[in-house]
């Protein structure tokens, strides 16, 4: 079968290959792929950028979602046709005292597909029956493939962040997932909600108003703190979503953010910092990590998913198959593709 692969750790290299139809062993099923979307961390291994250990030649795509092709051994809450998204923690530690309390997330041996295992941007990808959630009726392949990035957003804002009605809430960074956060912000009641970005995102920071951002930043041309202080009451944002992951974006965060307020970063970036800490203590500020997702994280956004409340559909730009990969990647990285949903032949 045809396959996005990742073969090396440098620049570009990634092609379409033939590789076999994997088999699923006990517990797994082989899940038919109908819809992988792209995410940034497929561009930060294609262009060598990415700051995590790859296990290479690998097939990229943990974005997914299918249906049951067929049952390997002791699966039985399945069965074939079934329509499923899966989670990304393709492989964990039961035993891990992470994994014990509930977060596989940051289980240290954790290995998700695309990078630690073989991921989904093939026809079929093996996959542990756990990582599996039944779709809602009506949810079109295109839309659920971008499950996991919505859940991403979810644990950025509800889980590890405190949103209440009327607050003041600023994302830096307008990719996917910044975009997300702002939507699920929203949801959350935030009075005001600021998207910033720069001038080569335009097009994103629009795409943030019809997500539901109240105002939109050029941080070339405006001052994302002079901003938020026109908001609320004044003294800034009670929440600043590090969706970046760049130096600068951090930097903006903590001037932008409100004394007693929280910082929440989920953007990736290699940069060493290279500023002062000094304002988290003098405002007394939260500063907090988000990474990935648990079980009860998707069978809520799958739910927000199916009635309509969470709507990732204004981010989907193209939806292309496997062949056309490149120049969604290609797309993607030069900001004229927001996302792009790859569907195998």
């Amino acid at each position: 079968m045809p396959a996005v692969v990742h073969y090396a750790l440098r620049e570009g290299a990634v092609e379409l290959r033939e590789v076999p139809v994997p088999v699923p062993g006990p517990g797994e099923v082989l899940l038919r792929v109908r819809g992988v979307s792209v995410c940034g961390s497929d561009l930060h291994q294609y262009h060598n950028t990415h700051s995590w250990p790859v296990n290479i030649p690998v097939i990229l795509g943990h974005e997914f979602c299918g249906e049951v092709a067929s049952l390997g051994p002791g699966v039985s809450a399945f069965a074939e046709g079934d329509r499923v998204a899966s989670e990304t923690a393709a492989e964990i530690d039961p035993d891990s005292p992470q994994t014990r309390e509930g977060r596989y997330n940051l289980d240290p041996r954790r290995r998700g597909f695309g990078y630690g295992v073989d991921g989904a941007m093939a026809r079929f990808v093996r996959v542990a029956a756990r990582c599996l959630h039944p779709l809602p009726a009506g949810l079109p392949f295109e839309l659920a493939a971008l499950t996991e990035p919505c859940c991403v957003a979810y644990q950025a804002v509800v889980v590890n962040s405190r949103v209440r009605p009327g607050d003041v809430v600023a994302v830096v960074g307008p990719g996917p997932i910044g975009l997300l956060c702002a939507q699920m912000a929203r949801v959350c009641g935030a009075g005001d909600v600021v998207v910033a970005g720069l001038a080569r995102d335009r097009v994103r920071l629009d795409l943030g108003r019809r997500l539901g951002a109240t105002h939109v930043v050029d941080s070339e041309t405006q001052d994302l703190t002079e901003v938020v202080r026109i908001l609320g009451d004044g003294q800034g944002a009670d929440l600043v979503v590090d969706a970046s992951g760049a130096s600068a974006a951090l930097m903006q965060a903590m001037a932008a953010v409100r004394p007693g307020g929280q910082i929440t970063k989920v953007g990736w970036g290699p940069q060493p910092l290279g500023a002062s800490l000094d304002p988290l203590v003098q405002k007394a500020v939260t500063l907090q990590g988000s990474f990935s997702h648990t079980w009860p994280v998707w069978e809520r956004v799958l739910r927000l998913l199916g009635s309509g409340q969470l709507d990732p559909r204004p981010l989907v730009s193209r939806v292309a198959t496997l062949t056309d990969w490149r120049a969604c990647f290609d797309g993607m990285t030069e900001g004229a593709l927001t996302k792009a949903v790859l569907v195998p032949e």
